[in-house]
């Protein structure tokens, strides 16, 4: 699996670049093809980021990223 910095996760926030990607538990997802993602946000999270510390306030369990194939893995430098 590729790997990908903070950095390069931010660029992927569907306003720099067109992917539409957020990391959870070191794993970088594409959400781009969801509805509840478009333009990079989804209700007061923005994409670009590691969601893994915001989940605990979230509606539903991490279920939700079984939806999407692991694309990275985030890496810290």
């Amino acid at each position: 699996m590729k790997a990908y910095s903070r950095q390069q996760l931010a660029l992927r926030n569907g306003q720099d670049k067109p992917e539409i990607w957020v990391a959870f538990k070191g794993k970088i997802y594409d959400v781009s093809r969801s509805r509840l993602w478009k333009n990079g946000k989804h209700y007061e999270h923005w994409a670009g980021q590691d969601l893994t510390d915001e989940l605990v306030d979230a509606p539903h369990t991490a279920n939700v990223f079984d939806k999407f194939e692991p694309i990275g893995q985030l890496i810290d430098q």
